[in-house]
This record gives structure tokens, sequence and C-alpha cells, in this order.
């Protein structure tokens, strides 16, 4: 457990010391180019992983709700894991998505309060005059962006043949990072993380 709290809190730290450092060093829309394919840019996310947007302010609030919901769920699942002896890698895995969840549910509950906007500006810390948005209400910073092809497409493809293409659009940051590893670990090592749920599939 403790080796389990450790990858969580060192997750923990580092997304929120890069996303407090590109709020207090950098204006919205403002990028630096690291790689001809890499790039800190930083945007915020009103609402899910990956700039997908959810339901206006209403829609907002339900989101932050339910993510501080599947937190709980999430550390309960990771207990269950330590009680049944899971597999290391199940165990990492949940402790991954776990610090993510925590990562951005701090940005959604608490920087709308803390910060002021970035609009053409570098945001300040504890404002006098307050944040930018009530509690629950705040967005998610992300900053890592990776246009791995950034280019027209050959002429001889069909239908987009030609059309300027950029892969990949997403702009993320640690935390969604963390959630998505993890999720890929339970995927690719499902046999060995659900085998008696496998093995009641097949018996019936």
């Amino acid at each position: 457990m403790k080796k389990s709290l450790i990858l969580v809190f060192l997750v923990l730290l580092a997304d929120q010391a890069l996303k407090i450092w590109i709020k207090t060093n950098m204006f919205l829309g403002q990028d630096y180019r690291i790689t001809d394919w890499f790039y800190i840019h930083f945007t915020e996310n009103p609402g899910m992983a990956f700039g997908l947007e959810f339901g206006g302010v209403w829609g907002k609030i339900a989101l932050t709700l339910f993510r501080i919901i599947a937190i709980g769920a999430l550390f309960y699942w990771l207990k269950s894991l330590f009680k049944t002896k899971a597999p290391g890698v199940a165990i990492t895995a949940v402790s991954l998505i776990l610090a993510g969840a925590i990562g951005n549910i701090i940005d959604s509950v608490f920087y709308g309060v803390v910060f002021t906007d970035s609009l053409g500006r570098v945001a300040e810390f504890l404002p006098a005059g307050g944040g930018y948005a009530p509690l629950l209400q705040g967005k998610v910073v992300d900053m890592l962006y990776f246009p791995l092809y950034n280019n027209t497409l050959p002429d001889w493809i069909p239908i987009w043949g030609g059309d300027y293409f950029i892969f990949f659009r997403p702009i993320f940051n640690l935390a969604d990072m963390a959630i998505s590893t993890g999720v890929g670990l339970l995927l690719l090592f499902q046999k060995r993380i659900f085998p008696k749920h496998k093995e009641e599939i097949i018996e019936e």
C-alpha cells in the first residue's frame, strides 16, 4: 500500500507542479516549441479529458461531482486489490488512474477560486478580488501537444488526399497520461488482472 500511495503522490506532485508553473508563467494560447512534434501549449479544458466538453455550467458541476464519486470508488477498488493480493500490475494501473483523477479534480474544484483567468495575461495566484470561477467550476490545465504529423496528405490518399492534416491534435496533461496509461495496463494485462472473471464468463 505504501508504494502505491507514493506512486499516487509522485504523479500528483509532477502534475500539479507543471500545471501551476504553466498558470503562473504563461498566458492562454501561448506555446513553446520543444521539437517539430512536441509543443508546450497552454490551453484550458472546461470538460473532460483531451479537450472534450460536457454540457455547460450544470454539466461541468455534474462532471466534477461524478469525478469525486469516481475517486471514492477507485480508493475502494485499490484497497480491495491489496486485500485480495492482486498482481502488482493491477495495483499500479489503478494507482495511476486514481492519481490522474485526483490531479484533474483539483483543477476542477479549486483552480477557479485560487487563480485569475489567463486571457492575455499570466494568472495571479490567490487574487484579492477572487478567482475566475466559483468552487467546482474551475478549468483543467492542459499543455502537452504532440503534432506527430503536421502536413498536407499525399494526393493518392482517397477522400482526404491533398488536405492539410494534423496527427495527434488533442492537448492533454500528466494526469490524462496517468489515466490513459493505467487503462492501457488494465487492457493489456486483463487476463492476469481478471482471471476469475474470465473463467466465470467462459463457464456460463
